[in-house]
């Protein structure tokens, strides 16, 4: 009888691949993509040219290596398809958010005494599901009910069971025939659009609260923000968000002495109390009214504190939190993290069977007339939602596409650096030209792509708890 422990990769396939003359190009290629678990193969050349004279500086072919091809990383963000790409990505958020509060990277240290809020917007119920509920470190009875009443299809209205952190019933409905699935689609559909109106909104709400017009405040004050989309368990999503007042200017322009947490919480608080977005069923009112959506009555909003917690949450604490969710998507509520091509595909994908519900309402309703704008077919496996996980304002912080120029420059002036091309101040231009060749990985590749991954990883962390404990 085999005792061997099963293993996630084919270690022979690994020590084939370890053999072939090409491996330790490979190896460097797959290390500079931070382990990605997907890369993406090129065919191309590349030449660094002097402008005055035309001279060729330098060449790179990829017919020259040894393997036929460069590696360059996916980029996704999902932890769910790449680890090592979305580590990269929750880097980058981390630094977007931490620049907005705290300044850096070109936005003015002033910008941390600026105020500012975390927000956590809910969405509204759509029926009873099952939830872990904990009072003073005792987990109590998910939902009890006296007399134990039944729903109108004889099933329990409520759960007396005490539900532990990794029940699969977590966020599932109690009766699935009393949640209202269409209406957590829809929602779901429209959650974007509810933000849009809400940060909309929410200058017009603070120029009443200061009793002038919008136009007068905006030569006042200016809301920046930053916000990031995460799935509960119940399959809906909710935003967490940092709000910031500006002055007119932008971040190094101090707001209004008037402008102060209190006032922006309350602003905050009765915006998002307000905002509704109507929900078209595409047919007569009489045969199907419209519906209106709103936030969930569960809004947390706390101030932000530079450093240290004051009966709020410090920059560092918030920049965490929002960034450790930018990584994750719909998956984490029980569904998939890609496409469903066919209706037919619905019944045999291995999601819970709340997430199968909400995935066949989104191709029903799909199918009627109305609901065409919202391509809820093409957005089925993510229950609906449509909109970005994670934006911002313009005059937030730093962009992300910034910071990914940044890493790329250097990475190009280390490259240069390496082969002893000095440039100095010569005018040069480069001229590319690339070709896609596939991606993925071997069976026998992805053992090694996972120990860089790991390596790399745990170089980032030891540098984090370096400068941690410097300052």
């Amino acid at each position: 009888m085999n005792d061997m422990p099963s293993l996630p990769f084919d270690v022979l396939a690994a020590v084939r691949r370890a053999a072939m003359p090409d491996f330790s190009r490979w190896r460097q290629m797959i290390h500079a993509t931070g382990g990605c678990a997907q890369p993406i193969r090129l065919h191309g050349e590349r030449y660094t040219v002097d402008v005055p004279t035309g001279e060729v500086i330098q060449s790179y072919r990829t017919t020259d290596e040894p393997t036929g091809y460069l590696l360059t990383a996916c980029g996704n963000r999902r932890a769910s398809r790449c680890r090592a790409c979305s580590e990269v990505y929750r880097d980058d958020t981390f630094h977007l958010i931490i620049s907005g509060l705290q300044g850096g990277k070109g936005v003015p240290e002033e910008v941390s005494v600026h105020p500012r809020m975390f927000a956590t917007f809910t969405a509204p119920s759509f029926g009873s599901v099952h939830a872990r509920r904990v009072r003073d470190g005792k987990t109590l009875p998910c939902r009890p009910r006296r007399d134990d009443p039944l729903c109108a299809h004889g099933r329990p209205e409520g759960c007396r069971v005490r539900h532990g952190d990794d029940d699969s019933r977590l966020g599932q409905p109690i009766c699935v025939d009393c949640y209202d699935y269409s209406g957590a689609v829809l929602w779901n559909a429209h959650a974007g659009e509810l933000w849009r109106r809400f940060t909309r909104d929410l200058l017009a709400v603070l120029a009443r609260q200061r009793g002038v017009s919008r136009a007068d405040l905006r030569r006042q004050l200016r809301v920046s923000y930053a916000k990031v989309a995460e799935y509960q368990a119940r399959g809906l999503v909710h935003f967490h968000a940092v709000i910031r007042l500006d002055g007119s200017k932008g971040p190094g322009d101090p707001p209004p002495s008037w402008a102060t947490v209190p006032l922006l919480e309350e602003a905050i608080r009765r915006t998002a109390e307000q905002v509704t977005v109507t929900a078209s069923t595409g047919v007569p009112r009489d045969n199907g009214p419209d519906v209106a959506l709103r936030w969930g009555k569960q809004l947390d909003v706390q101030p932000v504190y530079l450093g240290a917690e004051l009966g709020g949450m410090s920059d560092g604490r918030v920049a965490a939190y929002i960034a450790k969710y930018a990584t994750k998507g719909a998956e984490s509520a029980g569904t998939v993290d890609r496409p469903v091509k066919e209706p037919i595909q619905i019944e045999d994908l291995r999601v819970s069977e709340h997430a199968r519900r909400m995935i066949y309402t989104c191709w029903a309703l799909s199918m009627m007339p109305g609901f065409d704008h919202l391509r809820l077919k093409e957005w089925s496996h993510m229950l609906g939602y449509r909109g970005h996980f994670s934006t911002k304002s313009r005059h937030f912080s730093v962009t992300l596409g910034a910071l990914r120029q940044a890493r790329a420059d250097y990475r190009a002036e280390f490259a240069r650096a390496a082969s002893g091309l000095l440039l100095d101040d010569r005018e040069t231009v480069t001229v590319s030209q690339w070709r896609y060749a596939g991606s993925g990985l071997s069976e026998g590749e992805r053992f090694w792509a996972e120990i860089a991954r790991q390596q790399i990883s745990t170089a980032r962390r030891i540098k984090r708890e370096n400068e941690r404990q410097k300052g």
